[in-house]
């Protein structure tokens, strides 16, 4: 098992240990969907209620080792704890929220990594939410990627409502703007091949 496979199975069986729920998002999931890339991390959301934050960072903590000496401060002013897995693989563990990482975490599939080890990964329309998001050239590509390979399986009113209030919410018109755009292409090259 490659080194990104076996943080996400460490983290699968923390977190299930925990009863934390949680979606793997970033490279793994763009390999389950899109154009498999290269990715030296492992990037997750869990979902953690308001106020349980410190005491869910310090579990954390005590398996997982801090890429930073102020980890726990890091963590509870933005949001996500840098971590390393037993081997030494990168993990980011962003901590979500009630309302859309919910919606996340709730609709995640099993994915399986290795013959009787699987984990959950978000769905392809939450990974391009994610990424239209965060709205980077590489991020953009992946979608593209995506929206290629799944075609007619993706549920476009559900990705376009979701990018319709975080673009307000944003104040960022150009992530549906964006986003349109790159439907457009992926159907012009669907239809080319």
């Amino acid at each position: 098992m490659n080194l990104q496979f076996d943080a996400a199975w460490e983290l699968h069986q923390f977190f299930s240990a925990k009863g934390i729920p949680y979606a793997i998002v970033g490279g793994i999931a763009v390999g389950v969907w899109g154009e498999p890339r290269f990715t030296q991390d492992v990037d997750v959301t869990v979902l953690v209620l308001p106020g349980e934050e410190s005491e869910v960072i310090g579990e954390i903590l005590s398996h997982f080792t801090p890429r930073m000496t102020d980890a726990k401060e890091f963590a509870l002013k933005h949001r996500v704890l840098l971590v390393k897995s037993k081997r030494g693989c990168d993990v980011d563990i962003s901590f979500g929220l009630p309302g859309y990482e919910e919606e996340v975490i709730r609709r995640a599939v099993d994915y399986e990594i290795e013959e009787g080890k699987r984990v959950k990964v978000c769905c392809a329309e939450d990974l391009i939410i994610h990424k239209a998001i965060s709205g980077r050239p590489q991020d953009w590509g992946d979608i593209e990627g995506i929206m290629i390979r799944q075609g007619e399986r993706l549920d476009l009113n559900y990705i376009e409502r979701w990018l319709e209030e975080f673009s307000q919410a944003l104040a960022r018109k150009d992530i549906l703007d964006d986003f349109r755009k790159v439907v457009q292409r992926a159907g012009e090259f669907t239809r080319e091949g």
